[in-house]
């Protein structure tokens, strides 16, 4: 017995003292956390300062039954139970037994309240014993945050959002998912939390081990009006035509902001909503929106001018062994007009003519343009544009031919937009821009400025002609439905065919409907895109019919709601009438004192001014200029005489 004491003791000794830490750490490792704490997101704003999202606080509220005295339990238990009461609608003899209950099986961290908002939150904070704190009341609060969006579903998917899975996974959308690690996400803070049995953890003080630091905010170029406007103007489109999907994107033309972004995808049940950011991340063939594109390649390289004449047959015509048909027979027309009523024979005619033994010409053109490169967007998930060049696997001898009228290539809406955008501001292609700058309350952290892509992408004199071209097409082209002679509007409509490849196309006809252009025509101040999508082919599927409407009430909305203001470029400014006057006053002035001066052609309050100085006292006859003086010029004058002009 007395061995095995000692070899007791001696065992006691190494546990305590040889491996005291080891033990003492691995204890606390069990009962001792430290728990990360989120920093607050940082908010997302309109150009306005409409808020986009932001993070709210949310707030559990527990017991813990054991921590006040007997004493400090009973004498506070039934106001405590009386002000819950009067916090839920529940009795008040409900709280007291079920605190009862918990001091009783030494429940040391019962529920009060769940995912509760900050004023509930101080609220029940200043109840009876909640108010004496953690260490005396018993009180524990846990916060959590949740993102709000305020405007709801409206560019959701352009705001986006940065979640993660329950196997760490990230997923990262918009501009909440680009910006955020960077700048929205802040630093978190920490703090220990004890076991205290059954899986759960209290906090072991009521502050902070270390601070959460909040994020910053983001202030982007979207106006909040004007998206309003986009989002229902598509939807009501997609809704009459029973679409699949649909984007809309609106863009300052000078500086490349969006100022509105929706993207609205059909669910099984029929209702839209933001499902994928379509504008951004679908790269597809465009269709007749690209012969823009195609006949300012030839413009440029002088392959035709816009008078020339095009033999657009009656409809149809066969390039290597492959037909290609219009809508409409043209007959012979002008470069000019195969924009205007887009015929495919008339621009497939023009490349091919132009191209068909250089075609690297043409798609050099292309390249220059950028429209084989992503714009380099801070949103993950861009769309990669497909320009075919000759040698590559889906370049073929009908290669230029399908491409001038749209066909085998893929741009995003964006990308089209912005080059579109470019015809509007002149020649100038700018990166489209959809953060502003990042903030620390009133503190900027960093800007965004405009940034140009190419400083002029083609001669005056085609830019001037594909502009009147663009006109045109609204004023007496595909799109002369939207013409309004009060408000003026130029851009290209769009019809594609999609899914041509599936064998069930002839039976069930899919489309992608577009407009692109800008507003108003002479003195651009927006650009605008908008695509659907599989419309039913039963309602319609023109980008005409389709896609124009939506371009038209954009466009008349933001023109009617937007005030028209006159700048002066200076205040002081020289008009040669008034400048004439005044040399003509001063220098009569100067002259006369006693003698009649000669006021005729002068305004009549110049010559009142300058005779009443002279002490004389002047009666008008009119208004205007003098016409004829009582006291002719020469005669000696006397003080107070009185002379009468006649206007």
């Amino acid at each position: 017995m007395f061995v095995f004491v000692l070899a007791v003791v001696f065992k006691l000794f190494v546990i305590q003292f040889v491996q005291g830490d080891k033990y003492r750490d691995l204890a606390e490792k069990r009962t001792v956390k430290n728990v990360e704490i989120p920093a607050n997101r940082g908010n997302v704003y309109s150009a306005d300062g409409s808020l986009l999202a932001t993070s709210i606080p949310k707030y559990d509220i527990r017991f813990d039954a054991l921590t006040p005295s007997a004493r400090t339990f009973e004498k506070y238990l039934i106001p405590l139970c009386d002000s819950l009461s009067k916090y839920s609608g529940k009795p008040s003899a409900i709280y007291q037994n079920a605190l009862r209950k918990a001091r009783a099986n030494k429940n040391r961290y019962y529920l009060i309240a769940r995912n509760i908002s900050y004023s509930n939150y101080i609220r029940i904070r200043n109840f009876p014993m909640f108010s004496l704190g953690a260490y005396k009341g018993g009180l524990i609060v846990e916060q959590t945050t949740r993102r709000e969006h305020p405007m709801g579903a409206i560019a959701h998917r352009s705001i986006g959002y940065e979640r993660v899975d329950g196997e760490g996974n990230v997923t990262r959308a918009g501009i909440e998912g680009a910006y955020g690690q960077e700048y929205l996400s802040g630093v978190n803070g920490h703090r220990l939390k004890q076991k205290i049995g059954n899986g759960q953890w209290k906090p072991i003080a009521d502050y902070n081990e270390v601070e959460p630091q909040d994020g910053y905010d983001l202030y982007t170029t979207i106006d909040v009006n004007i998206q309003d406007v986009a989002h229902h103007a598509l939807l009501k489109q997609l809704e009459e035509y029973e679409a699949d999907h649909g984007c809309v994107v609106v863009m300052e033309a000078k500086t490349g902001e969006i100022k509105a972004i929706s993207n609205l995808g059909r669910n099984e049940n029929g209702h839209y909503y933001e499902r994928l950011n379509y504008a951004v991340g679908e790269a597809h063939e465009p269709g007749s929106t690209f012969k823009v594109m195609a006949l300012m390649a030839a413009l440029e390289d002088k392959v035709v001018d816009t008078s020339a004449i095009i033999d657009t047959k009656m409809g149809y015509k066969q390039f290597y062994g492959r037909g290609i048909y219009d809508t409409h027979g043209h007959g012979k027309i002008s470069v000019a007009r195969t924009l205007e009523v887009s015929s495919n024979i008339g621009l497939a005619t023009i490349i091919d003519q132009g191209y068909s033994k250089q075609p690297q010409k043409f798609v050099d053109h292309l390249k220059d343009w950028r429209l084989d490169k992503p714009l380099g967007l801070p949103i993950l998930g861009e769309g990669q544009p497909v320009i075919p060049s000759p040698g590559d696997k889906i370049w073929s001898k009908n290669a230029l031919p399908s491409m001038a009228y749209g066909y085998n290539l893929k741009l995003t809406p964006l990308q089209t937009l912005t080059f579109y955008n470019a015809i509007a501001n002149n020649g100038v292609m700018v990166k489209p821009r959809f953060v502003r700058s990042v903030k620390e309350l009133d503190r900027v952290v960093e800007s965004f400025e405009q940034v140009e892509l190419k400083d002029r992408i083609c001669s005056e004199k085609t830019l001037k002609e594909i502009q009147d071209i663009l006109k045109n097409v609204v004023e007496r082209g595909t799109g002369h439905s939207l013409y309004s002679p009060h408000f003026s509007m130029a851009g290209k409509t769009g019809t594609a065919q999609t899914e041509y490849w599936m064998k069930d196309w002839k039976e069930n006809r899919r489309y992608i409907s577009s407009f692109a252009g800008y507003f108003p025509a002479d003195n651009p101040k927006y650009s605008c895109i908008v695509v659907i999508h599989k419309p039913s082919v039963k309602k319609g599927y023109y980008g005409a019919d389709v896609t124009g409407p939506v371009f038209k009430r954009i466009a008349q909305k933001i023109f009617t709601d937007t005030p028209l203001i006159d700048e002066v470029e200076q205040l002081e400014f020289a008009d040669a009438k008034i400048e004439k006057d005044f040399e003509t006053y001063y220098e009569v002035a100067k002259t006369y004192k006693t003698i009649m001066p000669n006021v005729v052609g002068m305004p009549v309050m110049d010559a009142m001014a300058l005779l009443e100085n002279m002490g004389l006292k002047v009666k008008v006859n009119g208004v205007g200029e003098v016409r004829k003086q009582s006291i002719n010029k020469g005669v000696k004058i006397a003080p107070n005489q009185t002379v009468v002009l006649n206007i």
